[in-house]
């Protein structure tokens, strides 16, 4: 089952227990999914990462506008959409897998952050964002 369907069969879940707001979500994750499949971008997890990080950013720019009950229901939606999304390494896992990326590639100063994060992201995958790796790898190579 394709997580199109899966997301198909939770929006009639949702619809059928009257969860307005998740069915609102779930309506929106299915469209961008149905939107990338027929521009022939399948990537499924890229599709929702994006959304989830739209929901969050929309979270803190609402937040900073003082409109917390607006910031909540994003943050609503991205749980929602985090919950299709594989787990992320812990911040101890990918400290792991940086010191091995910088190991591998005999890194030793900033200037070398690109091969670093190469070699980091090669191993993590889509199973952490480019944002904490990075973040990571700026503090291993003393930046």
């Amino acid at each position: 089952m394709t997580l199109v369907d899966t997301v198909k069969q939770d929006v009639a879940s949702a619809m059928r227990a009257g969860e307005k707001e998740r069915v609102g979500a779930l309506r929106l994750v299915l469209s961008e999914l149905q939107k990338a499949a027929k521009d022939g971008r399948g990537d499924e997890l890229a599709v929702l990462r994006r959304e989830r990080k739209r929901r969050l950013e929309s979270a803190a720019a609402f937040r900073s506008a003082g409109r917390s009950e607006l910031a909540e229901g994003e943050e609503s939606e991205a749980r929602i959409i985090e919950s299709y999304l594989p787990a992320e390494l812990s911040d101890d896992e990918l400290r792991g897998v940086v010191a091995a990326a910088v190991a591998e590639t005999g890194a030793q100063s900033p200037k070398d952050m690109g091969q670093v994060m190469k070699a980091a992201m090669a191993v993590v995958g889509t199973r952490a964002d480019g944002k904490r790796v990075s973040a990571l790898v700026r503090e291993a190579l003393g930046h």
